[in-house]
């Protein structure tokens, strides 16, 4: 007989940690290879993890709530034989086990993964060269200018003491109150802009008969991702009406053969998406990141899927190389994603890497909306709901009256990479696509 270490996996690109949600077996209790043990949640989506081996679980030390860092060992268990590869996880270290772990794909891996001396002009000279952040730490550290000095005083709790956001965020709150007194500024320096700070949140009265309800883990995510983004990038925001007549008469065309010959529905977002995959070749600078003073153009064109949950939470699935599929093939990933994603079967892998986002608010009966940029993306479009109204069309005949279907697009962009003319053209495109759409398209 032989002790196996069950490590938490890779959870995927910028995911250092996993809490435990339940155990799936009980100490005592025999598994088969590739059966899941235990389900946990990462920041991205939650997921079950399976055994690579068969065994019976002699100690879980990992308990329901406690948080897992990659890599680590969560629960302990007896193989049949003594063999060397039985043994492994029993003897080697998480540096010796990294690489072995699944890595992302080489394209999604961008700079904001590169070590931390490496992110910027005024980079830090760390003579620890295994320190490294994730994206959302790192947009961190540049919003609130933490110096080197700063930095190194802060004790990560992460794995192999990497710096986590409640390190940071703890930093932040005390900040203050050890800060030195600031040495006088030179003129260059009194004219920089100054970062505004938010304000102290208020006291919120609670009165007879209000409930207090608490945020669940999914919830507070989405708060925290949200905040953060508004923190990071100044919105802007265009609007346009676009006519999508024949998007509505292509579809009520094609969707019952489409049904009958593939067994799925064929919804709106497919002709979307390619209009916004079109458009991103036209305008490759939409697609692309901010790291510092440095722009990312991502190569791949991976589109995240704003995606309501039965339990009124959010979650994005990516649609991956959206360019490299077809009509038919963006419609089937897309129901797939969905429906994995409303039967909370979605893996880690399938909402990572996304490059630009689209919302559909017009499923809830909205016109237009004003949404939030998912970082570290630089943009993202609401589709409104579609709705007939008399317009004017001009004929060779003269202007006429007629009733066409009419949607509102929001096109919210980081005004820091993404100005009015290069925001407002791509959302034209977009129009463009939509409202030429040939009838004649096959899918």
């Amino acid at each position: 007989m032989a002790e196996y270490k069950l490590l938490l996996p890779s959870m995927g690109e910028g995911v250092m940690e996993a809490t435990i949600i339940s155990w799936l077996f009980n100490e005592g209790d025999f598994i088969k290879e590739d059966d899941s043990v235990v389900e946990i949640a990462t920041d991205k989506v939650d997921s079950d993890v399976p055994t690579p081996v068969s065994g019976k679980i002699v100690k879980i030390l990992k308990q329901k709530d406690e948080v897992a860092k990659i890599g680590e060992a969560i629960a302990i268990l007896e193989t049949e034989g003594g063999s060397q590869d039985s043994q492994e996880p029993e003897t080697k270290s998480y540096e010796e086990v990294k690489d072995q772990i699944v890595q992302p794909e080489p394209e999604v891996v961008n700079a904001l993964e590169q070590p931390l001396s490496s992110y910027s002009d005024n980079s830090f000279s760390n003579q620890n060269a295994d320190i490294y952040l994730s994206p959302l730490v790192k947009s961190i550290v540049q919003e609130e200018k933490i110096s080197e000095s700063e930095l190194k005083s802060i004790k990560g709790s992460g794995l192999e003491g990497r710096i986590t956001k409640e390190d940071i965020l703890g930093f932040l709150q005390n900040r203050g109150a050890v800060q030195s007194v600031p040495a006088p500024q030179s003129v260059s320096q009194a004219v920089s802009p100054v970062k505004s700070q938010p304000a102290p949140s208020q006291p919120i009265s609670v009165n007879e008969g209000d409930e207090i309800i608490q945020m669940d883990r999914v919830r507070k995510i989405i708060a925290d991702a949200m905040v953060n983004s508004k923190h990071t990038s100044p919105h802007v925001t265009s609007f346009i009406e676009t006519d999508v007549t024949n998007v509505v008469t292509w579809r009520n065309a094609n969707k019952n053969s489409y049904q009958k010959r593939d067994g799925e529905k064929l919804t709106f977002m497919p002709i979307f998406i390619r209009a916004v995959v079109k458009a991103i070749q036209d305008f490759p600078m939409i697609n692309v990141s901010v790291d510092g003073d440095k722009i990312i153009k991502k190569k791949n064109i991976n589109i995240g899927m704003a995606t309501a949950l039965p339990d009124g939470n959010l979650i994005v699935p990516v649609i991956k190389n959206a360019d490299q599929l077809s009509l038919s093939g963006l419609a089937k990933a897309i129901n797939d994603l969905a429906y994995r994603a409303r039967n909370k079967k979605l893996t880690p892998a399938d909402t990572q890497g996304a490059t630009y986002t689209i919302s559909n608010v017009g499923t809830f009966g909205n016109l237009m909306g004003t949404p939030i940029i998912a970082q570290p993306q630089v943009a993202i479009l609401a589709v409104g709901a579609i709705v007939k109204k008399p317009a004017v069309i001009e004929t060779e005949f003269g202007d006429v009256i007629a009733i066409r279907q009419k949607m509102f697009m929001s096109h919210s962009y980081d005004h820091r990479v993404v100005d009015g003319s290069l925001g407002g053209m791509f959302l034209k495109h977009v129009n463009d696509y939509l409202e030429n759409w040939d009838l004649n398209t096959e899918i």
